[in-house]
């Protein structure tokens, strides 16, 4: 890559993304598209596997569990191991436990797949997270991590309603092959276009990395990430059956009103990435107050279907705009550790996925209906919201203090530490 001159007045914008970035977006759309497929198709799973719909949910908790611990996992499992084999590795074995999924013959085994797919995918996202950041300037990362999570858009776009559409016509299972068979498409591409990228001459030592977790900010970013995520997969998870049950809308909608998601999801990330390098709080701040007024929104009003498909998109646009910011501010706050970091981000974003559709299952288990979803999810983007202002808080103050400490003191003046650290 042709790295930005230094004279340039805007080197972000003027940075080329790699190709190999572009492949790491293209395998992004197959995890993706495996990981958000079941909303369109858990009134199908529930009824072939005789479960409950909460239940079924279940099988999207159990693919967030299995991102939340494969990240840190994998990550450390990997962390002296040549990048490029590891992508290799962990796609397919993501494409096998796809086939597994597809040939799975009880829910037991179902769930197992899940898991074991979601541990490959979390080690995928964790290094190609650091490999794409590694790959471009520090005020490019929001924008090449754009380019990831971009593939996680089209799989709303596209891979999602997709995968409800064959599970409606084809069988649930016949998702499930699909997405094996872009599992091996995204191989094809990080065999053939991602470069050999080699070990660093000083070894990453996992004693320096794990240092990240003694910053206040690492965890306060982790709440961050998880409620926010948590609060639109809280509903989300559950889209197919509030369209049906509550809006009432017919199951062929189902599909189209996915697409809508995605589509807001791709518009989200796109204006996300543009301007989180340069603006990443107030993407942040924003992003999450928007989510937060729809959601309330929908709780009210998702009985209209007008109403709920409209909503829908918005909400896709709102949940992705913050993205591109969520995963930029760990990799600020943890730039010392940038395979944890990738890691971490993975984990937070899934034990917000883990525990948004476990509330959800539980206030529709409790007997308050689908629409309810709404609400638990607002509950947890305004806590998302907190984390927020509380990040930003102590950002303002660590960073006046380097600018006090870095001014040089008047002449026959000296700098009071007791000022410096108000």
């Amino acid at each position: 890559m042709n790295m930005p001159s230094s004279a340039s007045p805007s080197p972000a914008a003027r940075a080329r993304m790699p190709v190999a970035v572009y492949v790491l977006g293209l395998s992004v759309f197959a995890l993706g598209t495996s990981e958000f497929m079941l909303s369109g198709l858990l009134p199908a799973i529930a009824d072939d596997m005789n479960v409950s719909i909460p239940r079924a949910g279940l099988l999207i908790s159990a693919f967030a569990i299995g991102m939340v611990v494969g990240a840190p996992l994998l990550a450390v499992a990997t962390l002296r191991l040549p990048r490029r084999t590891t992508l290799i590795s962990l796609i397919t074995i993501f494409g096998l436990g796809q086939i597994a999924g597809a040939l799975a013959p009880t829910y037991a085994v179902l769930f197992a797949s899940r898991v074991i797919s979601a541990l490959a995918c979390a080690g995928f996202w964790a290094v190609g997270a650091a490999v794409a950041i590694a790959m471009v300037p520090v005020n490019a990362r929001a924008r090449a991590l754009a380019v990831m999570i971009g593939g996680l858009s089209i799989a709303n776009v596209l891979g999602v309603p997709a995968g409800a559409f064959l599970g409606e016509h084809l069988g649930w299972r016949s998702a499930f092959w699909a997405v094996a068979a872009a599992s091996a498409i995204a191989l094809a591409g990080v065999v053939t276009l991602i470069p050999a990228i080699p070990v660093p001459d000083e070894k990453p030592q996992l004693g320096r990395e794990l240092r990240i977790y003694r910053d206040p900010q690492t965890w306060l970013t982790i709440s961050l990430i998880a409620f926010a995520a948590g609060g639109v997969f809280c509903t989300f998870s559950y889209l197919a059956p509030l369209l049906t049950d509550v809006a009432g809308l017919a199951e062929g909608w189902v599909p189209t009103v996915l697409a809508l998601f995605g589509i807001g999801a791709l518009i989200g990330t796109t204006i996300g990435g543009r301007i989180a390098d340069a603006h990443l709080f107030g993407v942040l701040l924003s992003g999450i107050t928007a989510s937060t007024v729809l959601l309330i929104t929908l709780a009210l009003f998702g009985q209209y279907a007008f109403a709920a498909v409209a909503l829908s998109l918005l909400l896709g646009v709102s949940a992705f705009y913050t993205a591109p910011a969520l995963n930029a501010r760990m990799f600020n706050v943890a730039g010392a550790a940038p395979t944890l970091a990738g890691a971490t981000t993975t984990a937070a974003f899934n034990l917000g996925n883990t525990g948004g559709p476990w509330l959800g299952g539980v206030v529709i288990d409790a007997g308050f209906g689908y629409a309810s979803t709404a609400w638990a999810g607002a509950a947890m983007t305004v806590t998302a919201g907190a984390a927020a202002l509380v990040s930003l808080r102590l950002h303002r103050r660590t960073t006046s203090r380097v600018v006090i400490k870095a001014a040089p003191a008047p002449a026959g003046e000296s700098v009071n530490p007791s000022r410096s650290a108000n």
